[in-house]
């Protein structure tokens, strides 16, 4: 009997939110957290995790015609030097660039997706990347630093957590500072006491983002704490303190 052939796992683009069909001003593609190594289906959980952001950002750029999708990678680890994960927040660039035209996109990545949206930063179709509690690998003499010159011509934003013991928020530190000698649109907060998950200041971080991504991709005038970070020098902009009740009363 012959074998049958094995089916190709593919990556995809979540449930558009947004005003489609109909003519779009921008996107946002939310990429999801995952594992160092694994060539297991993504855990749809971590998918889930990035939905209520994703109908927030739509919701508050509707006037622009903001579409959001969630990215459903094929495997959930990054998998060493095949940089899965990067590989497909590219791909969904290029599949953005195939439905809807030349409209500018911002990766939002959290986790391991921060550090694929960092990766994947380059594209020709991201202007800005928001990195949220990056996975990044630890500094290692024998292995070639994380990238950086694919970000010049981007605004960036990482945003981690003090508290975070999952991932390192000294090695997004550290990150930030060469990413900022190659690209002076470089910024990083810092939420004070909170987790991985920044959960405990979930509403300030997305306003955050709501913040950074209507201000990126549309035009729309920065937040003073947020100006501020990207002006200053560092360490003063990438060591940000995001502010108890930021959003609630935005300078715009």
């Amino acid at each position: 009997m012959q074998q049958q052939a094995t089916r190709v796992r593919e990556a995809r683009l979540g449930k558009a939110v947004g005003p489609v069909p109909g003519a779009v001003g921008g996107v946002v593609l939310l990429l999801p957290g995952g594992e160092q190594t694994s060539t297991r289906r993504p855990s749809p959980l971590s998918a889930a995790a990035l939905r209520p952001l994703a109908r927030r950002l739509a919701r508050s750029g509707r006037d622009e015609r903001l579409v959001t999708h969630v990215v459903h990678y094929r495997h959930r680890g990054w998998n060493g030097a095949q940089a899965e994960t990067a590989r497909d927040a590219e791909w969904a660039a290029d599949e953005v660039v195939r439905r809807y035209g030349d409209v500018p996109v911002c990766l939002v990545g959290f986790d391991m997706g921060g550090r694929a949206a960092l990766h994947a930063g380059g594209h020709t179709a991201v202007n800005s990347v928001l990195a949220m509690a990056p996975w990044l690998p630890e500094d290692d003499v024998a292995a070639p630093p994380e990238p950086v010159k694919q970000l010049v011509g981007r605004r960036v934003l990482i945003v981690h957590g003090t508290d975070d013991r999952r991932t390192d928020p000294e090695l997004s530190f550290r990150l930030a500072g060469r990413a900022k000698k190659a690209n002076r649109d470089v910024c990083r907060f810092e939420v004070h006491s909170d987790g991985h998950r920044l959960a405990q200041h979930r509403s300030e971080v997305t306003a955050l983002a709501v913040d950074f991504t209507l201000g990126t991709l549309f035009g729309h005038p920065f937040s003073r704490p947020l100006q501020d970070a990207l002006a200053a020098p560092p360490p003063l902009g990438l060591r940000m303190p995001l502010a108890s009740g930021f959003g609630q009363s935005l300078n715009r």
